[in-house]
């Protein structure tokens, strides 16, 4: 048993398939379907059926759509209603298939836009559908199995595309404003806990700290002061926030050989924090000639170079 053709053009257009499983949406069940066509009726109207939220009807015209070019065809349209309701301006995006029963196979006939377009409704178009849904030479031979006992079945599914989906915008920063963190540690001879947090540091829209590890994060093990850069927005765990930077200790004296290291890190909210354990060793930082530690004081500086921005 052959699949139903049509036009070339139109072929173009429509992708026509078959499954098993129902319509999600609506059925539409008609008797004595010669019946209706006496009545002369050029278009039926379904009642009225919900789905995602919007109310619809199929439009179906059983001698094919004369005004879009569908003699020969059955014409059938998917038809949004009651948009009274609607605000000035509505529009709803929409993606759908329409289905006619093959009773011989117990298949539905499945038709949609090729291309599975998404189809616009607003208050000037508010339906869509198929001038040439399927000839009437196909649909009237019973062997087809979509007219029988003078009775078929239609359907419909859809799907709405929300607009108000949620929106990210991803953002890379170079060189941000505000960008360096400078945080003088006072007696630092004097540290006895093992982490030392700076206050906190706004750079564009994200919150930071410095942390030092006066004996190193090993507790002094490795003879060394440990550096890190903490996101304080990291938070749920979706956040997420990437940053290049610098630490650095300043020379005092010179004012121009600083110790500084560079490192890249995608800041979570189960990784929060990073940075260098063996930033310097202490006996280097103490050595009174390269002026990193003056009057017992410790100058840090954070710097980001690049930064992400999620809106």
């Amino acid at each position: 048993m052959g699949e139903p053709k049509a036009n070339p053009a139109d072929e173009l257009t429509i992708k026509r398939t078959k499954r098993h499983h129902r319509p999600a949406h609506y059925l539409l069940k008609i008797q004595s379907y010669s019946l209706l066509c006496d009545t002369g009726v050029e278009k039926y109207d379904s009642g009225v059926f919900e789905a995602n939220g919007y109310k619809w009807r199929l439009s179906i015209y059983p001698k094919g759509n004369k005004k879009m070019n569908g003699s020969g065809h059955i014409s059938i349209y998917l038809a949004i209603v009651d948009t009274e309701r609607y605000t000035l301006g509505w529009e709803i995006y929409v993606s759908f298939k329409l289905f006619l029963f093959d009773q011989i196979q117990d298949k539905f006939l499945t038709i949609q836009d090729y291309d599975g377009a998404v189809r616009r409704f607003h208050d000037i178009k508010t339906e869509w559908g198929f001038h040439k849904f399927l000839s009437l030479q196909y649909f009237e031979d019973l062997s087809q199995g979509y007219l029988v006992n003078d009775c078929c079945v239609f359907g419909a599914e859809l799907f709405v595309h929300d607009r108000n989906a949620k929106r990210e915008f991803l953002t890379m920063i170079r060189e941000p404003l505000n960008r360096t963190m400078t945080w003088k540690i006072e007696n630092f001879s004097s540290l006895d806990k093992v982490t030392y947090y700076s206050r906190i540091f706004q750079v564009g829209d994200v919150k930071w700290k410095l942390l030092v590890y006066p004996k190193g994060i090993y507790n002094g093990e490795i003879k060394a002061i440990s550096l890190t850069l903490l996101c304080c927005d990291c938070v749920l765990p979706e956040q997420k926030f990437f940053a290049e930077f610098k630490l650095r200790i300043m020379d005092q004296i010179n004012m121009e050989n600083h110790v500084e290291k560079t490192e890249k890190h995608w800041f979570t909210a189960s990784s929060n924090e990073w940075g260098f354990s063996h930033f310097m060793p202490l006996k280097n930082l103490q050595d009174a000639c390269k002026g990193l530690l003056m009057n017992d004081a410790l100058i840090v500086e954070g710097e980001i170079i690049v930064m992400s921005n999620v809106k």
